[in-house]
């Protein structure tokens, strides 16, 4: 005798269902903590929501029934508030969407209400997506699938073993039969046993391979910039995380390294010439004002920066040196509107039309706002040693500095005459007698701000009156590298020398399992650059470098590298991500032109023959009509007109007889189960009468199919036989 699997029951199925989609419910809501929009309050409630109706499935009933009539309004007016409180769309609709399923999470749901679970579920995945290319989204997307597939299979079992009817919405303040009696653990001891592994091993190849062909499909086939074409990260509130900005306080940059996300990641072309110790320009401030650096209102203007423009290159005219490598970056969101580059290039190219600003004399360039994605662009013609920036246009403002209306900004102290007392007395202390270059004061400056202060990344500034980077000056305690670098300019000013301080990056580290530099937030820098009158050139200068490092640093390689090769777990997973962006980032548009002219092309030539054919079947019209009338045709066309008129009479007052041509007993589906079932059923003789009169007995005169259907399974399931037929239709 065949043994028969145990089944999960109706009840069973339905707590399944409660689970599949609380769970999904959960991994949507988790979303939102991908993106950059005020919600994680509501989110926190919507899922505490879920929970509380998961843990206990029989909490929805207990709700009142005026709240159920009432949360539609209230959902929309809250929409509606929120839309014209804060004026943005996306975030808007993000918290729209928590609310719907904050209800659905809280109220029993029938099939229709498990589908809108899982379309408002993907709307959040969806957007997340767009806007984010986080690995561990990326596992999530596939747990959202798993489940969303598991409770569209459950919703279909469920479905089957009401007759093919959806289950019914469960009565406000009602409490199920299956909620009532819900048992986690029973209902995972009943999965356990109905279990079958070689199903779960189909199941698992099946899915894998789905994932495994959709990867390929995604390596194949060309990438078009989706995130631009939905304008969505226009939607998103827009911040820079970081703090590289037009100024910084003492303790800024301090703050970025406190964290150590990454920042951003660079391939170069050629390792031999990837620099051990590269320092990554973003921000250059002249202005100094109560105790903090700015971007001067004369740097900022149009002469300096240039008018904003819509490109997807940049191109410099031949100012980056020959045979250099090519850099590709990838800049992660939020860092800063300001593009991180070693010096001067020859050409930068986005992979897309970007609005920026670009300075030639700064060498630096700036989007108009703070991407809300990942931004990818190449430089190419970048040598990876910045230690000397050309400037002609600073040269020739110095050389006329003697007509006071082209002095310099970067000579100005902007200190009280006590501290500019102070400032000038260690100055004239570094190089006492002596009158050295830039580059020999600069150097002597660094090292006495070695000698004098320690490095912390908490100091103490000491209280008293005056400007309080002098009073750090004139102290011993230790200092940060925004201290170290405001002190080295102010210093410099002193003694005559153009400076100025410059925010960014220095260092990183290399990634042996992708080959790329990686950079962290916590290897955000400040230093300083002094003016050279004989190089006509900015010199930089690092007061936290020591002179055994600034010697490395020019040191390029493999062996250079070795010291600052990562083969931790960390580079690992970042090298993955490295991997997704390499196949994201497509700067060669050809391919996608030629796709696009190819289409545009089919269109055209489609059109012309839509066309073509409309004016020809026009005067196969026209000719028909300006020919004889004759008797014969007369009698044709009015044989045509009537039957046209019969057919649409047979459609509006008779459809039924036209459902019913050419249709016998055989033809109709209840007809034919019935069949099936007398064929394979022996009694009892209550069910195999039904299915005789349901076989041959005129419709009107049938009993429910469903309840005659459900009977035979019940006689089936009694004699632990299992029809074909069962099978295919269960």
């Amino acid at each position: 005798m065949e043994t028969r699997r145990p089944r999960l029951s109706p009840d069973e199925l339905q707590l399944l269902r409660w689970l599949l989609g609380g769970v999904l419910m959960l991994l949507s809501i988790a979303t939102v903590f991908y993106l950059d929009i005020d919600s994680g309050a509501m989110a926190a409630v919507a899922a505490a929501g879920v929970l509380a109706a998961l843990a206990r499935p029989a909490l929805p009933a207990r709700v009142p029934v005026w709240a159920h009539r009432l949360a539609f309004p209230a959902i929309v007016l809250f929409f509606a508030g929120d839309l014209w409180h804060t004026g943005q769309l996306l975030p808007a609709i993000v918290r729209l969407d928590l609310l719907l399923l904050l209800y659905r999470g809280m109220s029993h749901r029938a099939q229709r209400d498990d589908l809108q679970v899982v379309v408002l579920g993907l709307f959040l995945i969806v957007v997340a997506g767009v806007l984010t290319v986080s690995l561990l989204f990326a596992a999530q997307i596939l747990v959202f699938t798993a489940c969303a597939l598991g409770l569209l299979m459950a919703v279909t079992i469920a479905a089957a073993t009401e007759g093919g009817q959806a289950p019914k919405l469960a009565v406000r303040g009602v409490t199920p039969l299956w909620a009532a009696h819900a048992d986690w653990t029973r209902l995972f001891r009943r999965l356990r046993e109905i279990s079958d592994w070689r199903l779960i091993a189909s199941g698992a190849a099946l899915f894998l391979g789905v994932i495994a062909m959709s990867g390929l499909l995604f390596l194949l086939i060309p990438r078009f910039q989706l995130e631009n074409s939905l304008f969505l990260e226009r939607f998103v509130t827009k911040k820079a995380m970081t703090g590289f900005r037009d100024s910084i306080k003492f303790g800024d940059i301090t703050d970025i390294t406190q964290d150590d996300g990454i920042a951003f990641n660079v391939d170069v072309s050629d390792a031999a010439q990837a620099p051990a110790e590269p320092y990554w320009r973003m921000v250059v401030l002249d202005e100094y004002h109560d105790g903090g650096f700015s971007l001067s209102s004369g740097l900022r203007s149009r002469g300096v920066f240039g008018r904003e423009r819509t490109e997807a290159n940049i191109r410099t005219g031949g100012h980056g040196v020959r045979g250099a490598p090519t850099w590709t970056f990838y800049l992660e969101s939020g860092v800063s509107r300001y593009l991180p580059i070693l010096g001067r290039f020859d050409a930068l190219r986005f992979r897309e039309a970007q609005n920026f600003r670009y300075s030639a004399d700064l060498m630096l360039v700036a989007l108009r706002d703070e991407p809300a994605t990942m931004t990818a662009y190449r430089a190419e013609g970048m040598a990876g040693d910045s230690s000397e920036l050309a400037d002609p246009t600073f040269a020739g403002r110095w050389k006329n500095r003697a007509v006071p209306s082209v002095l310099p900004l970067q000579l100005a102290l902007n200190l009280s005459g006590d501290d500019k007392n102070t400032v000038a007395r260690i100055a004239a202390g570094i190089a006492p007698g002596a009158d050295p270059d830039a580059g020999e004061f600069a150097q002597r400056a660094g090292a006495f701000l070695r000698r004098q202060h320690g490095f912390s990344l908490s100091p103490r500034i000491p209280g008293g009156p005056g400007d309080p980077l002098v009073r750090w000056m004139a102290s011993g305690e230790p200092g940060h590298c925004e201290l170290f670098a405001g002190a080295l300019v102010l210093m410099a000013r002193s003694a005559g020398f153009p400076a100025r301080v410059v925010t960014g990056f220095k260092g990183g580290t290399w990634n042996a399992y992708s080959g790329n530099y990686t950079i962290r937030n916590s290897d955000a820098h400040a230093w300083a650059e002094v003016w050279d009158e004989h190089k006509k050139a900015w010199l930089r200068e690092d007061p936290l470098a020591l002179a055994a490092e600034a010697s490395a640093s020019g040191e390029n390689g493999g062996a250079a590298l070795a010291a600052r090769t990562d083969r931790s777990w960390s580079a690992r997973i970042n090298s993955i991500r490295v991997f997704w962006y390499r196949r994201i980032v497509n700067f060669d548009q050809q391919s996608q032109a030629d796709t696009l002219k190819a289409v545009k092309n089919a269109t055209d030539d489609s059109g012309r023959w839509l066309r073509f054919e409309v004016v020809g079947a026009a005067r196969r019209i026209k000719s028909w009509f300006l020919g004889p009338w004759d008797g014969p045709r007369l009698a044709r066309v009015a044989a045509a007109a009537a039957a046209v008129v019969w057919v649409s009479w047979l459609f509006v007052t008779g459809r039924w007889r036209i459902s019913a041509l050419g249709r016998g007993r055989r033809g109709d589906p209840v007809r034919r189960e019935a069949g099936r079932w007398l064929v394979r059923l022996d009694g009892p003789a209550a069910v195999v009468a039904d299915l005789q009169r349901l076989r041959y007995g005129p419709a009107p005169t049938w009993p429910r199919p469903s309840e005659v259907f459900r009977k035979a399974r019940q006689a089936a399931r009694s004699r632990r036989r299992w029809p074909v037929s069962f099978r295919r239709t269960s």
